[in-house]
């Protein structure tokens, strides 16, 4: 059976307009064209779908024919709540039924044609004004693990070192678990001492990076040196300071323009805590000890006491049952909730860990209330994944549908350049896998991504650019002593000049994680959270972070231009950042740039590139990373070069 040409892209105005996701009651044209053949069609349709109200099959029109083509045409207005919109095409000839939806990827763009129910197209349709702080689209975040930054207490020496803390007299030293043998529990907590005085005794530091907001893993009390099982929401941990240490962290960083969020860990708590208090180590009753406890009901008792939901099965960290209202008010309702207590005190906002295991109830009363406290405050979240369709625990989630979070942490990002780097995939496939993300998130969450290329979960960047052995076939003791060769970390350092360059460049917010800028090597847990090396810094590169930062904060174009994604060779990723108006996407009045931004990706191949830069005049472009050295336009193209591993990042004259 011949099979008829049939198309559709969504990334095309001719197939769908507008592009992407689209607020409520939008109204979106669709086009399918299908060439004159052998077979007579009958019908074409238009199947949509979303989860409140089922399935339409609207019947397409025949609107006219071009070069053999037949075209096809609906209007639709789209719902008046938010919701994600699925949609595929049927055409229907005498003599059989095919179907077009999107590609095996389900990355949207160019789909292809089934003999079977397809997989579908997403249209992301979110609340009208639901937009992001602008002051965050415009930062650059650095995330510090507290025990590992730096020791600010004037004597050196680690304040109120836990009972049993294993505590490292060598700064340097190589941070590990302390496991029972049997059963793999760690027993023992390792601490180097790191605390907020030292975070605001760096901070000048942080400025001069020109960072201007600090993202804080958790810092309240726990048992443990990682702190995501707590022991009292309202407490600092005594080893990192006190209440009064945060606020004078609040207040230094912002007479610098730094901006403090901090680690929301709202869907467990620590067994040895106030709230459970498994071990007896708090006064009062605590959720274990009796169910006439006040934190009863916060908790999923199996068999009482010992037998309860927890988080991935660790029984030191029992799941909290967010719906409860004593632990709703606690956390976001009452007086001095959580969120009133540390917001007063300073913080910006919040990181949600692992935001897929809070209902979403849960996070836009939290969303909600955070607002109300501070309307500029942000919210973001853990999610791995494509965070427009997510679902968990059998719930589709509606991150970005207005309601719920300003940002997330972008996985997706990190996977995709470090896929193309390490040779994974080619630049269409990184293409298409970012105009996936383009597509599915509307515009302000697009914008507004935590762009990250490190943090506490993954291994070091560094050890994975240079091409070190998998983890899996080392030992943990091998995996400790591991260091990059010379000529290893050579190829490293130059494969992350080029990541940090599509970080700083890219829509989004750029997140450092302390230490990759210095140049910190490391596996996963505990070995990606060593210490960071005060007085043995890479200077080379940490000068190139500093060069890159304060490029994206001269030129507008890099965090509120429009970004066209250019997969223009299969080694060299590119794309371009352009405001072509005095006044940007986000309403504010900006200064015309147009920006290529180039990485190669090659190791060995020097590539050259020619650009039709046609509808952009006739000026000369130059490249700021290389002493502005200057491109002439000729015959409306522009004629360049990259060297192997080479970044560059031309910007036209005006």
């Amino acid at each position: 059976m011949k099979i008829p040409w049939i198309h559709h892209d969504s990334h095309q105005s001719f197939y769908r307009t507008p592009f992407g996701a689209v607020t409520c009651q939008h109204r979106v044209s669709f086009g399918l064209s299908v060439e004159d053949g052998e077979e007579e069609i009958y019908q074409v349709a238009l199947r949509l779908w979303t989860d409140q109200e089922g399935e339409k099959l609207l019947s397409m029109r025949l609107v006219e024919s071009i070069n053999n083509q037949q075209i096809y045409r609906l209007v639709f207005d789209l719902p008046s709540y938010p919701c994600l919109v699925w949609y595929y095409f049927i055409i229907t000839t005498n003599t059989s039924t095919y179907y077009y939806g999107n590609n095996p990827h389900q990355q949207g763009g160019i789909g292809q044609v089934y003999l079977y129910q397809p997989p579908a197209y997403q249209i992301t349709v979110h609340k009208e004004n639901s937009l992001v702080p602008s002051w965050f689209k415009s930062s650059v975040m650095y995330q510090i693990f507290v025990d590992r930054f730096f020791n600010g207490s004037e004597d050196g020496r680690i304040m109120n070192p836990k009972p049993g803390a294993y505590l490292y007299s060598d700064w340097n030293a190589t941070p590990s678990y302390i496991r029972d043998q049997k059963t793999g529990a760690i027993v023992q907590y390792d601490f180097f001492g790191g605390n907020l005085a030292g975070v605001i005794k760096k901070l000048p530091y942080l400025q001069s990076l020109g960072i201007n907001l600090i993202y804080l893993n958790p810092i309240f009390e726990s048992s443990s040196n990682h702190k995501y099982d707590t022991a009292d929401y309202k407490k600092i941990d005594p080893m990192y300071g006190d209440h009064e240490a945060f606020q004078s962290l609040c207040e230094e960083a912002e007479k610098l323009g730094i901006s403090i969020i901090l680690d929301g860990v709202f869907s467990h708590t620590g067994s040895d805590s106030i709230y459970f208090n498994k071990n007896g180590n708090y006064p009062g009753l605590g959720a274990y000890q009796s169910t006439v406890s006040p934190y009863y009901p916060w908790y999923r008792f199996e068999v009482y006491p010992d037998q309860y939901d927890c988080w991935w099965g660790i029984d030191t960290m029992p799941n909290t049952n967010e719906t409860e209202p004593t632990f709703q008010g606690f956390i976001i309702h009452d007086e001095d909730s959580v969120l009133q207590h540390w917001m007063d005190s300073g913080a910006k906002g919040w990181r949600l860990d692992v935001a897929d295991e809070l209902p979403g109830s849960f996070i836009k009363a939290l969303r909600k209330r955070m607002k109300e406290i501070y309307p500029e405050s942000i919210l973001i979240g853990e999610v791995w994944e494509d965070a427009s369709h997510k679902i968990s625990h059998g719930e589709s989630r509606e991150y970005l549908l207005g309601e719920e979070l300003d940002s997330i942490m972008n996985y997706p990002f990190r996977h995709i350049l470090l896929d193309f780097i390490l040779g994974h995939f080619n630049s269409k496939e990184v293409h298409q896998a970012f105009m996936c993300l383009y597509e599915n998130y509307p515009r302000h969450h697009f914008y507004a991504t935590m762009n990250l290329i490190g943090s506490h979960d993954v291994p070091r960047i560094l050890t994975l650019l240079g091409d070190a052995p998998p983890e899996s076939s080392l030992s943990k003791e091998e995996q400790g002593l591991y260091r990059l060769s010379p000529e290893q970390k050579k190829k490293a350092l130059k494969r992350l000049t080029l990541l940090s360059l599509v970080q700083m460049t890219f829509p989004g917010v750029p997140c450092i994680y302390y230490g990759d800028e210095a140049g910190v090597e490391g596996y996963s847990d505990p070995l990606n959270r060593r210490t960071y090396p005060w007085g043995r810094e890479d200077q080379v590169l940490l000068t190139w972070y500093r060069k890159i930062i304060e490029i994206r904060r001269q030129y507008d174009a890099l965090s509120t231009g429009d970004w066209i994604s250019l997969p223009i060779h299969e080694d060299i990723y590119g794309y371009m950042r352009c405001i072509e108006c005095q006044r940007d996407i986000f309403g504010e009045n900006k200064k015309n740039n147009r920006i290529f931004v180039f990485i190669n990706r090659s190791l060995h191949q020097e590539i050259p590139l020619t650009i039709d830069v046609a509808s952009f005049g006739d000026q000369p472009w130059m490249d700021i990373l290389h002493d502005s050295h200057e491109f002439s336009v000729l015959d409306s193209k522009l004629n360049i070069s990259l060297k192997p591993l080479e970044g560059k990042i031309i910007v036209q004259k005006l």
